[in-house]
């Protein structure tokens, strides 16, 4: 895909994200500021991953948007500018049998995590799209619409998205039927109708609803100790 990042559309030219948080942070005496955002919450299969930025305060980016408002050449296109540009980036991803066991709270939790311990600059102040602190640690803040609002929230949302979606299209080599190139696990006819004919993968969630009245391969329905009640006897 192409480097150049593309003039941005009218529709998203005028929803560009600011720096009020970050400044507000930096004028508190926060040294390490960035942003944390998370993909892959809603696939059916593949991980969940969350993206972590730390943003240096003297040097700008353009044509940052939240990943969702930004096609998949217009992501790819930027990545290597924000990668560039910040003072460390890292993505954590918690595997779909991690899901399974942990459920998915403490499955972002420990995605958040990985993706903090792996950025080279360690953080004390992370803002975190959303009304949830999945981060914690007294370090976060929370922002409801972040990734439209925070220029670090935008940049961590662009660097998991293009990171889980390219290892979806890896993925897709070995599992072609269930179009993960196209659909990178979340639910879509093709993806469906690909787990009716052939059961779950092994990047598949086995323990969520959806998989209920599917055909079982080999691959074994996860259930999560006391998620179902025993039936009774007598």
């Amino acid at each position: 895909m192409s480097t150049t990042v593309p003039r941005l559309r009218s529709a998203v030219r005028g929803s560009s994200p600011g720096l009020r948080l970050e400044r507000s942070a930096w004028d508190s005496g926060h040294e390490g500021v960035g942003g944390d955002d998370e993909v892959g919450r809603g696939a059916w299969a593949g991980p969940l991953s969350v993206g972590a930025v730390v943003i240096p305060r003297n040097r700008r980016i353009y044509k940052v948007r939240d990943s969702k408002m930004l096609t998949e050449d217009e992501r790819e296109a930027i990545f290597d500018r924000i990668t560039d540009w910040c003072e460390a980036w890292s993505v954590g991803h918690v595997t779909p049998a991690e899901c399974d066991e942990l459920g998915m709270s403490e499955a972002q939790r420990l995605a958040a995590r990985r993706a903090i311990e792996g950025l080279r600059v360690t953080p004390d102040r992370v803002l975190v799209d959303g009304k949830w602190d999945f981060v914690g640690g007294g370090i976060s803040h929370t922002m409801v619409r972040g990734d439209r609002h925070s220029l670090s929230i935008a940049a961590a949302s662009i660097v998991a998205k293009v990171v889980r979606d390219r290892e979806m299209r890896r993925q897709s080599v070995a599992h072609p039927a269930f179009n993960f190139d196209g659909n990178k696990g979340y639910p879509c006819p093709v993806h469906k109708a690909a787990l009716q004919w052939l059961g779950p993968s092994v990047l598949h969630r086995r323990s969520w609803a959806f998989m209920d009245g599917l055909i079982w391969n080999g691959i074994r329905r996860y259930e999560r100790p006391g998620a179902q009640p025993a039936l009774p006897f007598g």
